[in-house]
């Protein structure tokens, strides 16, 4: 828990930044893959290998060269999870549909362990959550249909994934150093998945360059920035602002890659980022753990 229950500047401006990150992150994802501009294995090892080796540079420059990251394999495993699983399900899903997969499967598993160690949500706080959830399903019911299985149970397990990942992430001391462990220690586990999917390469420059940057700055840059907001937020509270991440992303589609303004995208966006308000505005309590 963190040490107050009011959301700080820092941790708010904090979240913003990993919220940009994260939308920044849809984008480069759905221009490489939706075109085919490089397969899903490839996308993952890239993105992963060229976060790792930024992340050691950051390192080394703070702590010299003689450094050792040390690993959490429950979030090294989390994190491959979480990035292998969201590149292949985007092959076979829409991004509305993998949207509400994804977020649904974080929300769950963040509140489901939020609740168990004794977070209290206040009745407002489940309006926003509503009206926020009824903002994301607005936003892309018009793309929505019926999932293929396969590409469903790769999104959940991406969702499930990251949603662990963040939960871990809250104990840590150095946002950096951890974060650089799990993407450096997750190296050999997807040149592993490349190895396996080798007949499936394809590669464009324009896609290797996408995945570059999705590895180099909105993956690991974000992920540092989303492991030093987490000691602030309460798992009910973190779950919750990732919600608006597809209405910051629908809007960065607007302004980079020429997609429509709506009127669904305006009023979903209201409803999403109202909610999320709502929720981080609210107090947060924790029901105290009987005496023995």
């Amino acid at each position: 828990m963190p040490a107050t229950d009011h959301i700080t500047t820092r941790t708010a401006l904090l979240t913003g930044a990993a919220m940009l990150a994260f939308a920044a992150n849809s984008l480069l994802c759905r221009l490489a893959l939706a075109p085919t501009l490089i397969d899903a294995a490839s996308f993952t090892s890239v993105r992963l290998i060229s976060g790792a080796i930024t992340l050691a540079a950051i390192l080394a420059l703070r702590k010299g060269l003689r450094i050792r990251p040390t690993a959490n394999w429950r979030s090294v495993a989390a994190l491959y999870a979480y990035m292998a699983f969201f590149s292949f399900a985007y092959l076979s899903l829409s991004a509305g549909t993998g949207a509400l997969i994804l977020f649904g499967a974080v929300q769950l598993t963040m509140f489901i362990v939020a609740l168990r160690s004794g977070e209290h949500f206040s009745l407002l706080s489940w309006g926003g959550l509503a009206v926020a959830v009824f903002g994301l399903v607005y936003l892309v019911s018009s793309g929505v249909t019926a999932p293929d299985p396969l590409g469903a149970v790769a999104m959940a397990v991406a969702g499930i994934s990251w949603g662990f990942y963040s939960l871990l992430g809250r104990g840590a001391t150095d946002p950096l150093a951890a974060t650089a462990g799990n993407f450096i220690y997750a190296v050999p586990l997807t040149v592993i998945l490349s190895l396996v999917f080798i007949s499936h390469i394809h590669l464009t420059a324009n896609g290797f360059a996408l995945a570059v940057i999705s590895g180099s700055v909105a993956s690991a840059c974000g992920y540092v920035i989303w492991y030093a907001a987490l000691p602030g937020l309460t798992a009910t509270r973190a779950a919750t602002v990732q919600l608006s991440v597809p209405v910051i992303a629908a809007f960065g589609g607007i302004a980079l890659i020429s997609e429509a303004l709506t009127l669904r995208l305006i009023v979903a966006s209201i409803a999403t980022l109202g909610g999320v308000a709502v929720v981080l505005a609210q107090r947060s309590t924790k029901t105290p753990a009987p005496r023995r």
